[in-house]
């Protein structure tokens, strides 16, 4: 399992539409490991492929405080079974350090397929369908702060430099 590069906001490839997967193969599941060992590494509960540089719909999640229930959710398809939305504070990997209050369908119901191309179905409400549209946005190109006002957009931005830059001090 490799550690990848997490793309950092305002990185153009965080615009780019993920494709569907067609092939459960081993390269997949090479990836997905090192999805998950990303995600750990970074103290993350989600993470798209997206935010690898890798344009595939393909979502690995983690949402148990010893980490120890990993889901892939591939192909995912979201759709929301409320009108009823609820606000949570949202973070990214893409975005670090950067936090704030985001609106989303308080449930949602998943339809995805696992790392062997098994179609699942199933609703989701708090954190898990809080993360699973989160991810999902990513797939299509969209970050939590494209939900901001463009103020709060520019403070990410700036934020996500000044954290880049003290991490690079830092391996200096």
């Amino acid at each position: 399992m490799a550690i990848r590069t997490i793309l950092a906001y305002p990185d153009p490839r965080l615009r780019t539409l993920a494709r569907p997967v067609e092939r459960f193969d081993a390269d997949l599941k090479t990836l997905i490991d090192d999805m998950f060992a990303t995600m750990y590494d970074a103290n993350g509960i989600g993470l798209a492929a997206t935010q690898v540089d890798e344009h595939i719909q393909l979502v690995v999640m983690d949402l148990s405080e010893d980490k120890s229930q990993p889901r892939v959710f591939i192909n995912p398809k979201i759709t929301p079974l409320v009108e009823d939305l609820h606000t949570y504070e949202e973070g990214c990997l893409s975005v670090p350090d950067y936090y704030d209050k985001v609106d989303r369908p308080k449930r949602v119901r998943i339809e995805a397929q696992d790392a062997d191309g098994n179609t699942f179905v199933e609703e989701a409400e708090g954190m898990l369908a809080v993360c699973i549209q989160h991810e999902c946005d990513h797939l299509n190109g969209k970050l939590f702060v494209d939900y901001l006002s463009k103020l709060k957009q520019d403070r990410a931005r700036d934020k996500v430099r000044k954290v880049l830059k003290n991490r690079e001090r830092e391996q200096a």
